[in-house]
């Protein structure tokens, strides 16, 4: 299976497959004598393997552990248990953070006017400084480049 049907079938595009290679994470394919990559069945498991690991969320670093525990016949199940209850602990800390996040900001949409007056608390709050006061006066209107204005 060459390059763009190990990608299909894994779900991986090519330049991650590339990648994946290049980083060591994956044992790289196989080449023709033109230097083309054939990926085997075992390539493909593997590729899988990465691909359900990534969607679950682990880090390059922390697939490569997992990739020599599945490759490890003499392996202990409590070290990859312990991997992923780790990975669950970070998992469950984002979460706290991204509530924390979406908590700050359903508060400042709350109380912000969202009318045509210029004083806005969701502005105020992301232009805070605890050394210098927030601007009071309007400010002329700049464009910014690559963002479309909010209005």
């Amino acid at each position: 299976m060459n390059i763009g049907e190990a990608s299909k079938a894994t779900g991986i595009s090519v330049k991650m497959l590339r990648y994946y290679e290049e980083i060591g994470l994956v044992q790289p394919a196989q080449r023709t004598e033109s230097g083309y990559r054939i990926y085997s069945d075992r390539n493909i498991a593997t590729l899988r393997f990465v691909r359900r690991a990534r969607d679950l969320g682990f880090q390059v670093k922390q697939i490569g552990a997992l990739l020599d525990l599945w490759e490890n016949g003499s392996r202990a199940s409590a070290d990859v248990k312990s991997l992923a209850l780790a990975h669950v602990s970070e998992l469950e800390q984002r979460r706290r953070e991204l509530d924390e996040m979406i908590a700050t900001l359903n508060h400042l949409a709350r109380n912000c006017h969202g009318d045509d007056r210029p004083d806005c608390p969701i502005l105020t709050s992301l232009g805070a400084d605890s050394d210098a006061p927030a601007p009071r006066t309007p400010r002329k209107k700049r464009s910014r480049k690559g963002f479309a204005s909010a209005r």
